[in-house]
């Protein structure tokens, strides 16, 4: 239950600076490097701030803010507005006066808080729960406004991660997949990208090489090519029998009475949407453009429209090799940091000349 700075050597090496001992577990942490200002969100509910010095060797403490009832589980600071914004498991969104420590307003949900996301110029947050659903706010002094919510997932909502330039919210799942909701484009235009095969952790948008990565439970680091037009997965049809040979699915007993037949499994082509039968989707294929960089099931007949150049793949994956709990990335410098659940802190070289390269590690027992 320790806060720690560390610092890197001329050796190469990151070697602890100082530390602070808290006085719950800590479950979020947000630092703010122009102000050097650190929040620490904690598994009581409380949020505690500290200033670092300008040679980092020095941390005090400033206030403790009474943020929620229980866990923490994302923390912002909005240096223009002065607010430090919050999620956690009492199901709420918290803002808070970094001036007076005091709560300037609260919102609930019916599900866990698990992510969080906030627009500066707009001051819209994102908010992700454990139902899979996102709701986006408008905060204002003491009030706000439920402006929309986005349902696309099957899971809880683990990661968010908000690109003000072009306007996209990302967002990661248990369910193993990334959607691309394109808020600037005001059509509802989704993309789904799969190509994990755990719970999505941690997502960052690099707007210069247009790039997306993202980071999965069982270690899977996921660098996808955001600089294509991909396209958009299509809605799956609802039918009482099979789209391609008109066979009953086994709902539909009028129809399996009236031929005498057995009713079968209804399934989904991936390509063109339609409700099948497993005969009529015997084909698998991957299909990237479509965000689909494994093999899913697609119908036979769409399964002889893909070429081979279609299953190029669209993303590079590398192995962590560590199952990841957290990540964050300083797109300035491109280094990306994971944290494990085997308590290491791994650092890589996310920059173009190297794609994914592990830069050093070190183990903060």
């Amino acid at each position: 239950m320790t806060l720690r700075v560390w610092l890197k050597r001329d050796s190469g090496q990151y070697w602890p600076s100082i530390y602070h001992t808290m006085s719950s577990p800590c479950t979020a942490l947000r630092y703010h490097h122009e102000s050097r200002k650190i929040f620490v969100g904690q598994d009581t509910g409380a949020i505690v701030e500290f200033l670092i010095s300008d040679d980092f060797n020095k941390m005090n403490f400033i206030k403790t803010y009474p943020a929620h009832q229980s866990r923490v589980t994302e923390v912002i600071y909005s240096p223009g507005t002065e607010w430090v914004i919050s999620t956690g498991h009492d199901k709420c969104v918290t803002w808070m006066c970094t001036q007076s420590g005091t709560q300037i307003g609260r919102h609930s949900f019916a599900s866990w808080a698990s992510c969080l996301q906030y627009d500066e110029d707009t001051k819209y947050a994102f908010v992700g729960d454990f139902s899979g659903q996102i709701t986006l706010l408008k905060l204002e002094q003491n009030s706000c406004s439920v402006i929309s919510t986005l349902k696309g997932h099957e899971g809880s909502i683990s990661c968010l991660y908000w690109d003000p330039v072009q306007r996209y919210l990302f967002s990661g799942s248990s369910d193993h997949s990334i959607i691309l909701w394109d808020i600037g484009g005001r059509q509802g235009r989704t993309l789904i990208l799969q190509g994990h095969h755990d719970k999505v952790q941690g997502l960052t948008y690099v707007q210069l090489t247009r790039q997306l990565v993202s980071c999965s439970a069982d270690g899977g680091i996921c660098v996808w090519n955001m600089d294509i037009d991909r396209e958009e997965a299509p809605q799956w049809l609802e039918s009482d029998s099979c789209q391609k040979c008109s066979q009953p699915f086994f709902w539909n007993i009028k129809q399996m009475w009236d031929t005498k037949t057995v009713g079968l499994r209804q399934h989904h082509c991936r390509k063109c949407g339609q409700a099948v039968c497993g005969k009529c989707s015997s084909k698998r294929s991957s299909y990237p453009i479509m965000g689909f960089e494994f093999q899913v099931r697609v119908c036979d007949s769409c399964y002889e429209t893909i070429k081979d150049e279609d299953r190029t793949p669209l993303a590079t994956f590398h192995e962590g090799k560590h199952n990841i709990c957290y990540m964050t990335m300083d797109v300035s410098r491109g280094l990306m940091v994971t944290c494990g659940t085997d308590r290491l802190v791994k650092i890589w070289d996310m920059t173009p000349a190297v794609g994914c390269s592990l830069a050093t590690g070190f183990s903060p027992r």
